[in-house]
């Protein structure tokens, strides 16, 4: 018996569902979000413990913050970019595999150690740096790997959907991490942690989707330097990768240093945890703002305007001595932020050809590594003067630079989002 055909309203109305849910119209994409969202929330709600745990727990100051900063941030650095070029040369989905292993394995190490009352400050610092190394393959192979499960008319859809994954994991992780180190200990985080990895390890064994090998045999050393050589050869492949590492390394040490305005606000673990929900909730917020606006024929301004918005909340924070008022001026810094990020990353994506995608976006992805690497500078400002002078130091040199790219650079400036894959 032949199926039927569908009537001209049920079609009508799959159509719109699948405008409406962009990606996610997409079965086995959704299963991946949904992975996906559990492994960040396992990284955010481990980071978050790994912080406090130095601070409260063993006693640390802003210069151990700092070194567990570096410790995460040096070893992804480095292996980033063979992570990018293994990216174009193996399976992407068996690499995925690999790293949800090693940070399954890593995080119960760590929450074995907490849990029987013998971790030190060294054992959270080697433990970051072991899976600092496993996240310079994780950051490449995720974002070259989502393109396959999606047609590219949700390309924006779906790095929209990548940040509302890791805004919507700040704005919960934190919020049940503070509870949990409240009532638990830190150990219990680490435990959570252990299960967000596993989830993710089940949803990307269940996915078949194999990303296609290369016709044949490169050498690797010539490999890391093609993609460098066509990043340097693209005005604006330089300046948007240039523009987000400056972001994430002048303007995002506070995320480094929040425990410390915790304490300067009179709170403890929770408020730290509704601190960094409130920049979650903004950063949700963010992505459907950038939704409205990305068709905009001057998304280039838009996106510059988000930058410099960014860096005066965040100044503007650092000195606000009352609790809920600072979490108003973090929401809006989220919000501003992630304009800039969605925007600069869509084009990125649209604009590299498959077989660069591994090494392009794995030397963007160093990016994510330069948060806690600024933190390290921001806890050296911050135990010579204090947290404050850190963070005003890093957004006033971040906004510098989008002034002066703003002034300079037309082909950011005039960013038309009608034609956001255009070279």
């Amino acid at each position: 018996m032949q199926p039927q055909p569908d009537s001209p309203s049920v079609s009508a109305f799959r159509q719109r569902l699948t405008e409406k849910l962009g990606a996610l119209s997409n079965p086995v994409y959704r299963r991946y979000w949904l992975g996906s969202l559990a492994s960040v929330g396992a990284i955010q709600i481990a980071q978050m413990a790994q912080q406090w745990l130095i601070v409260d727990g063993l006693g640390g100051s802003a210069l151990s913050l700092g070194y567990l900063g570096a410790a995460t941030s040096i070893p992804t650095i480095i292996v980033t970019l063979f992570g990018g070029v293994l990216a174009d040369r193996f399976d992407r989905r068996l690499l995925m595999i690999g790293v949800s292993v090693a940070s399954t394995s890593l995080l119960l190490i760590l929450a074995i150690l907490d849990s029987t009352g013998v971790v030190q400050i060294w054992n959270v610092v080697v433990i970051a740096s072991i899976h600092g190394l496993v996240m310079g393959f994780d950051g490449p192979v995720r974002t070259s790997y989502f393109p396959l499960l999606i047609e590219k008319h949700h390309m924006m859809s779906a790095v929209a959907l990548g940040s509302v994954m890791w805004q919507f994991s700040r704005l919960v992780t934190p919020i049940l991490g503070g509870l949990l180190i409240t009532f638990g200990g830190t150990a219990s985080v680490f435990y959570i942690g252990v299960l967000g990895w596993l989830s993710m390890l089940v949803v990307i064994i269940s996915i078949r989707l194999s990303s296609p090998a290369p016709s044949t045999q490169r050498n690797v050393v010539r490999d890391m330097k093609e993609g460098i050589q066509f990043i340097l050869g693209r005005r604006d492949f330089v300046l948007l990768i240039g523009l987000t590492y400056c972001t994430h390394f002048f303007g995002m040490q506070y995320l480094q240093l929040m425990p410390l305005f915790a304490q300067r606000l009179g709170r403890d673990a929770d408020g730290f945890g509704i601190m960094l929900s409130a920049l979650g909730l903004g950063a949700l917020t963010g992505t459907f703002v950038v939704g409205r606006v990305r068709n905009h024929p001057r998304v280039g301004l838009i996106m510059i305007f988000g930058s410099l918005s960014f860096t005066a909340l965040i100044a503007t924070f650092a000195y606000t001595e009352i609790f809920s008022l600072g979490l108003v001026f973090l929401y809006f810094a989220g919000l501003a932020n992630t304009i800039y990020f969605v925007i600069a990353m869509t084009v990125l994506q649209l604009r590299v050809p498959e077989q660069m995608r591994g090494r392009v976006m794995g030397i963007y992805t160093i990016t994510f590594s330069l948060i806690p690497l600024g933190g390290m500078m921001g806890g050296y400002v911050a135990s010579i003067y204090d947290e404050r002078i850190a963070v005003i130091v890093g957004s006033g040199i971040l906004a510098s630079i989008f002034v002066l790219v703003a002034t300079t650079q037309p082909v950011v400036r005039n960013l038309d989002g009608r034609r956001l894959a255009e070279s």
